[in-house]
């Protein structure tokens, strides 16, 4: 399948995608995931099926999108006076989310219709630019601190891998065990 078109911010292109995210959303809550249709969400959104499956390709597509904006967060990692204690804060926040239930079920949906890896790679750079956020506010106040490569290799990439393979040990403890190892490790 090609690629999906570039989309233009705003206009009617942006009304139909909020149209059609909260049509998702309101449907998935209502039925289920498992009952939803292109034309049920077509018909919530007040567009035509043939509109979801122009710009999204198919159900899972659609799906992915909506996943990825759910998982894009909303604010400013919290500011706590300290490297440590920032992404000690934001890392245990970030594993709560994603390894709740519907973190979890955005995870699949974002990865599960995402052909080219276009999702996935948004999902990253949603992390990288919240921990860019805590290294850079530690960098002001004069802080050493790793660089966010570290970060997402020693902490968010072992968090991701339990949270898809080995779901154990998914707690304060463990996020905070992973920002040690960042900030003391090797």
């Amino acid at each position: 399948m090609s690629p999906r078109p570039a989309t233009r911010p705003g206009g009617r292109s942006a009304r139909v995608q909020e149209s059609v995210h909260a049509a998702v959303r309101e449907l998935v809550g209502e039925t289920g995931r498992a009952a939803l249709t292109v034309p049920m969400v077509a018909a919530r959104a007040g567009v035509t099926p043939s509109t979801v499956y122009r710009r999204w390709g198919d159900l899972q597509e659609l799906l992915s999108d909506v996943a990825v904006e759910r998982l894009r967060p909303e604010t400013d990692p919290v500011d706590l006076g300290s490297l440590r204690a920032d992404l000690d804060a934001w890392a245990e926040q970030f594993l709560d989310e994603m390894a709740s239930p519907p973190g979890r079920a955005y995870i699949r949906d974002a990865l599960l219709g995402d052909p080219d890896g276009t999702n996935a790679g948004r999902c990253s750079a949603y992390a990288a630019e919240q921990i860019d956020v805590v290294l850079n506010r530690a960098t002001r106040r004069g802080e050493e601190a790793p660089d966010t490569e570290r970060v997402m290799d020693r902490v968010v990439a072992p968090m991701m891998y339990r949270i898809l393979f080995r779901p154990d040990r998914l707690d304060a403890t463990y996020a905070r065990e992973l920002v040690r190892n960042a900030l003391d490790g090797p």
